[in-house]
């Protein structure tokens, strides 16, 4: 395959990320919180903390970390129905959810903050393909701005992120491997697979498969390759200043940018 030649319909390169745009603090009251949209995806990330952890963990001295995952009713074409109208949880919702939590808790010392729960929100206004993975980084951007308020208010006495994280999405369309696909593409996709990736070129957790046929590990390490690329474009994204950057505040410190709290660069 010769991804790094392939053209799609909006003018991309196998390789190349959807345009992405950063809002910081788009709530008043979270503790954190951005607008991350890529191409026409949009997802509103928001952290909270709270006393209390589950009861599994209560008189360990430790915290907790988990996710919630919502696709508000017209994030699509077709309205989707609101949870708090239907007798159960979406199931994809809950997966998603969960997959969400996993990955956050690989990269945070729960042990810092005591017994206490860290609450990631993640609202899809709309969706066009990767919001599970627009949620982990969005998510996890909010999760630095959050960690910085509670330091600089002693909610926290010391930082607990350990590794800056971002997540990409990665398919074989037409025999052509690309990365970040939209909703068209992720239809007609015969494998696509989601990773999430540290910045220190780790993987922390990988889903999916192949759709029609098996695929061969030179696919495979293609895609692992393409994924790894998309990673560092992101974080690439993610470190730049403005214009990329949108800002409700005057708040002109990048998102990645705790190194003098921390002993790693973010």
């Amino acid at each position: 395959m010769n991804h790094k030649t392939f053209a799609r319909k909006d003018g991309r390169l196998a390789t190349q990320l959807r345009n992405v745009t950063l809002t910081k603090h788009f709530y008043e009251y979270a503790a954190g919180s951005i607008l991350l949209e890529m191409g026409k995806t949009k997802v509103l990330c928001a952290i909270s903390i709270q006393n209390g952890v589950p009861q599994f963990l209560r008189g360990k001295g430790t915290g907790w970390f988990t996710a919630e995952y919502a696709l508000l009713p017209m994030a699509t074409a077709v309205r989707t129905q609101r949870e708090s109208t239907l007798a159960r949880k979406d199931g994809r919702s809950v997966e998603i959810a969960r997959f969400i939590g996993r990955c956050f808790r690989s990269v945070i010392d729960l042990s810092a903050f005591g017994e206490k729960t860290i609450i990631l929100d993640c609202d899809v206004l709309q969706a066009d393909g990767g919001t599970r993975t627009a949620s982990i980084t969005g998510g996890f951007l909010a999760l630095l701005l959050a960690q910085q308020k509670w330091l600089d208010t002693r909610v926290i006495e010391k930082p607990f992120i350990k590794e800056n994280i971002v997540a990409v999405s990665v398919g074989v369309v037409r025999d052509t491997v690309l990365v970040d696909l939209d909703y068209d593409e992720d239809s007609s996709a015969t494998a696509d697979f989601n990773f999430v990736i540290t910045e220190s070129d780790k993987v922390i957790e990988m889903q999916g498969g192949a759709e029609s046929s098996p695929l061969s590990w030179q696919h495979f390490e293609e895609i692992r390759n393409c994924a790894r690329v998309g990673a560092q474009s992101l974080f690439t994204v993610c470190h730049a200043d403005q214009p990329v950057v949108k800002q409700q505040q005057q708040d002109k410190a990048p998102l990645f940018s705790l190194k003098n709290r921390q002993n790693f660069s973010l």
